[in-house]
C-alpha cells in the first residue's frame, strides 16, 4: 500500500472517529480525490471492519476503535523513528526494559537493535522478535493468548508479568493525550498495563508522534505530568502546553528542547 493511500486512510477513519460519520461527498472535498476512489476506501476499511458502510458514506465499526497495527505502523513513521532513536540513545547496554505495545515502542525495540545485554520484558511480540537476534539479550513475555492481527498480550497475566519485575526504564506509547494531560487508550486493560510499566519502572518514557494530542480514545489513567520523560517529534499545539509545564525539560522532542 502506498503511504499517499496509508495516509488518506488514516486520516478518513480519525474524521469519522471525531464526527461518529462520514459522507463520500465530504471526504472526497476534504481529501481532493474522486468519490470513486473514496467509495474504495471506505469498501477496504470496512472489510478489515474499522468502518461501516452507512447510506452515502461510512460510520465507525462499534467492535473497532483502533485502526489496524499494520496501518499503524506505517503512519507517521519518518516521525516514530525519530522519538525511538532519541528514546534509545538512553539506553546502555545492560539495562533492563519494559517495553509497552504500539507502533512507536516497536521502532524503539528496532533503534535498540545495536545493543547488547538488555533484559527485555514486553508483552509486544513484534518488539521481542526485533531484539531476538542479539543471543546476549534475556527477553521474557507473559502466558496467555496472542491478540492478532496486533500480536501482542493483553490481560491480567500481563499485569501480573510487570508487576513481579523492577525496570531501569519503562517506555510506553499511548493512544491519545487530552488537553488536561490525561492519557488515553483504547481499552481499559491497555490503561492498566501502561500504569503497571509507570510504577514498576524508575525512569518512565511515554514516546509518541505529535498527532497523539488531541486524539480521542474512551479510556483514561494517568496524566503526562506524572511521567519521567516524554518523547515526541514536535511540541503540540498551544492549548496542550500548560498540561506539558510540569515537565519542563523533560518534555523533549526529537530534534532537541520544543
Amino acid at each position: 500500500m502506498s503511504a499517499k493511500k496509508i495516509k488518506r486512510r488514516e486520516a478518513i477513519v480519525e474524521l469519522t472517529q471525531h464526527q461518529g460519520s462520514v459522507s463520500v461527498d465530504e471526504l472526497a472535498v476534504r481529501l481532493d480525490v474522486s468519490a470513486q476512489t473514496i467509495r474504495r476506501d471506505i469498501n477496504d476499511l470496512c472489510e478489515l471492519n474499522v468502518l461501516r458502510r452507512r447510506h452515502g458514506g461510512a460510520e465507525l465499526f462499534e467492535k473497532q476503535l483502533n485502526m489496524p497495527y499494520d496501518l499503524r505502523a506505517t503512519t507517521n513513521s519518518r516521525a516514530k523513528r525519530a522519538v525511538a532513536q532519541a528514546a534509545a540513545e538512553r539506553i546502555p547496554d545492560g539495562a533492563t526494559i519494559f517495553l509497552s505495545i504500539g507502533s512507536t515502542p516497536m521502532e524503539v525495540a528496532q533503534a535498540l537493535r545495536p545493543r547488547k545485554h538488555l533484559t527485555l520484558i514486553t508483552n509486544n511480540l513484534n518488539a521481542a522478535m526485533a531484539l531476538s537476534h542479539e543471543t546476549t539479550n534475556r527477553i521474557i513475555l507473559p502466558g496467555g493468548e496472542l491478540r492478532l492481527p496486533d500480536r501482542d498480550f493483553l490481560g491480567s497475566d500481563v499485569i501480573d508479568l510487570f508487576r513481579g519485575y523492577r525496570a531501569e526504564f519503562g517506555i510506553f506509547g499511548v493512544a491519545g493525550v487530552a488537553e488536561d494531560g490525561a492519557l488515553l487508550d483504547f481499552h481499559a486493560t491497555e490503561v492498566a498495563v501502561r500504569e503497571a510499566i509507570r510504577e514498576a519502572s524508575t525512569t518512565s518514557i511515554l514516546v509518541l508522534d505529535h498527532t497523539k494530542f488531541g486524539r480521542l480514545a474512551p479510556a483514561v489513567g494517568g496524566n503526562i505530568a506524572d511521567l519521567d520523560l516524554v518523547i515526541s517529534d514536535k511540541a503540540p499545539e498551544r492549548t496542550y502546553l500548560p498540561a506539558l509545564e510540569p515537565l519542563g525539560d523533560s518534555f523533549l522532542t526529537s530534534g532537541g528542547r520544543p
